[in-house]
């Protein structure tokens, strides 16, 4: 008669009691395939017990991350300052994500007005993608040797690189979203601007071009 004997594998976890019978006498290689698969299955379990996994990390959380729910009138509001030639360009925008808000370091988020008659002078971001969702009005959009109106609703990417302007021929401010695939742009765009509220001095000369030349990497303008 095959005998049995119980096996009894140290584990680290005290209040894990194991026991396991294995065939001493058995020649069925069946058998001790399945033995091995039980011992194995006995020590990983004792480890497991003993050590709790760690849950993994979260992609693209960091803890300086915050997450934001915003309405659409919260966020950084601020207005774009005049610049020589330019000295109303009636633009307003929201910051809502970027590094400085919630701690974004892929991505930035913004929304815009640009009042009937207003306009986005011709310009190209060396190294990020945009994307351009407009919520309401009527645009006339320069994009590359392209022209074309486009309409509450519509989508315009702007590859890295690619020139880019945007004019309100319509009667109604335009209400715009914008998301670039990299931070950057934000920076020239405070530098550009003031917090709503405050006294809004038009750029000079040479504060335009020093602050044009500070963020060449983000933005540039299209020389008239």
């Amino acid at each position: 008669m095959p005998s049995h004997e119980p096996f009894k594998p140290p584990c680290r976890h005290s209040g894990l009691v194991l026991e396991v019978y294995y065939c001493f006498d058995c020649e069925d290689a069946m058998n001790w395939t399945r033995f091995a698969a039980v011992i194995a299955c006995v020590f990983l379990a004792c480890g497991f017990a003993a050590t709790p996994l760690a849950l993994a990390p979260q992609l693209g959380t960091s803890a300086k991350t915050t997450p934001l729910i915003l309405e659409e009138n919260e966020g950084e509001r601020r207005a774009v300052r005049g610049w020589p030639g330019h000295p109303d360009p009636r633009e307003s925008f929201i910051l809502k994500v970027d590094p400085k808000n919630g701690g974004s370091s892929r991505l930035v988020f913004m929304t815009a007005n640009l009042a009937p008659g207003g306009e986005i002078v011709t310009h190209k971001h060396p190294g990020a993608d945009e994307i351009l969702f407009l919520e309401t009005g009527t645009a006339r959009v320069q994009l590359g040797d392209s022209v074309r109106e486009a309409h509450a609703g519509a989508t315009v990417f702007i590859p890295a690189g690619t020139w880019v302007s945007v004019s309100n021929i319509g009667k109604e401010p335009i209400k715009g979203v914008t998301v670039f695939s990299s931070p950057g742009f934000e920076d020239y765009m405070r530098d550009v601007s003031v917090r709503e509220g405050e006294k809004n001095v038009p750029l000079s000369e040479a504060e335009d071009a020093e602050i044009a030349k500070r963020h060449s990497h983000a933005v540039i303008y299209k020389e008239p």
